[in-house]
């Protein structure tokens, strides 16, 4: 019988390697107990949420009996979460946004999602740096369009002369992650005002509007203090998609948002457009009790510190195993080289003792493995001697 559709029963047959190395992990557990699997597999962050997100959740329970408590809004969401929402842009952005910019929506990848709906024709393209967000060519595909991953350099900065020559008369969107997911990488001010450049000569010669769309999750998550530049500065036809996933450790109760650039020409018209996809692609609104808790906690974050100094005691961890990474900026990934060019036996190495990791490939590039430190530090510093074995049983 043929259940599902020739596309998606092939997306199944090659489901991600995220969630097969999840699933792996759950087995393992099952034989050998949780404090003997060294689970990185899956970015689900383990912070508890600031103290604020309870005590908003404890309000929003004594006012549940007021009608309309929970019922339907705008398609953009409440206008007081959107004023919340474009405070905390403006501020990020270093550029005055006001609320009529802003459409709420059910996480990032909601987000994304709604924007390529309202802005896509079948067969565009939308170019990214690899490795990228594994989900990115499904989210693209999704209403006809196509993902274009362009090799970035060795230290993942972007490659602006590979850049270069993807773009073509189909391209509508470039799509960077900063603070990146599988590499940790922040782009540079350079970067971002020269891909910016570009982008603004593209935009001409083709006669049509390239979008640069900011995927910023991990904005807060910036362990050197560095610039993270802002696109709305750097180029009239962008916007920001970002959500609280990490921010406030809230992945499951799916809230984030799109920011419009207060330059971008017809901005009205794209605004409405993204409130249509948002209704029209069953999400109607984003969750009620999620915008009341951000009109209450936008300005608080997860601890920055304990990150921090997870990503430290990674690095650690991969110095004694002599294994080859750049320090991420940002984010809560290592995306370390494999010890041999096929990084899917250094995988398998890792699963013989009891660790686990995705493959690069998974992220558009062989030859690496991602370790999501969103764990408890004991698992970090237990996985030590594991990966000191996984990586002198291949170079044995």
């Amino acid at each position: 019988m043929n259940l599902l559709s020739d596309e998606i029963a092939a997306m199944a047959a090659n489901s991600s390697w995220i969630r097969k190395m999840f699933e792996e992990g759950i087995e393992l557990k099952k034989k050998y107990g949780e404090d003997n699997v060294y689970d990185f597999s899956l970015g689900n962050p383990d912070m508890p949420a600031p103290a604020v997100v309870g005590d908003a959740l404890r309000k929003i329970a004594d006012d549940a009996d007021k009608p309309f408590a929970f019922g339907y809004m705008p398609n953009a969401g409440f206008a007081e979460t959107r004023s919340v929402l474009a405070k905390l842009v403006s501020r990020e952005q270093g550029v005055t946004v006001s609320g009529d910019r802003i459409v709420v929506t059910c996480g990032a990848a909601g987000g994304l999602n709604v924007f390529f709906r309202a802005v896509l024709n079948p067969g565009d393209e939308v170019v990214c740096p690899a490795p990228y967000f594994v989900e990115y060519k499904f989210y693209a595909g999704n209403f006809g369009g196509k993902l274009v991953p362009v090799r970035s350099k060795e230290d993942f900065s972007l490659n602006l002369e590979e850049i270069e020559k993807a773009i073509t008369e189909k391209t509508r969107a470039f799509l960077i992650n900063s603070p990146n997911n599988p590499t940790g990488v922040i782009y540079s001010p350079t970067d971002v005002a020269e891909l910016s450049e570009l982008l603004r000569r593209k935009s001409a010669e083709f006669g049509r509007t390239i979008y640069l769309i900011a995927d910023e999750p991990y904005r807060f998550l910036n362990f050197d203090n560095v610039d993270i530049p802002s696109v709305f500065r750097h180029y009239r036809d962008s916007v920001v998609i970002g959500s609280f996933s990490k921010s406030l450790s809230l992945a499951g109760e799916r809230i984030g948002y799109i920011a419009v650039s207060p330059e971008l020409e017809g901005a009205k018209t794209l605004v409405g457009g993204l409130a249509m996809t948002n209704r029209i692609l069953g999400f109607v609104n984003a969750p009620a009790i999620a915008q009341k808790i951000l009109n209450a906690a936008s300005e608080s974050q997860a601890d920055l510190e304990a990150y921090r100094k997870r990503r430290d005691m990674m690095a650690k961890v991969l110095d004694y195993a002599g294994i080859e990474y750049n320090m991420p900026g940002g984010a809560f990934y290592f995306f370390p080289k494999s010890p041999v060019p096929d990084e899917s036996l250094f995988i398998q190495a890792l699963l013989n003792e009891r660790v686990l990791a995705v493959p690069g490939r998974g992220f558009g590039m062989e030859g690496y493995v991602r370790l999501a430190f969103c764990v408890p530090e004991k698992t970090i510093t237990g996985s030590a001697e594991a990966f000191k074995r996984a990586a002198a049983s291949l170079k044995a």
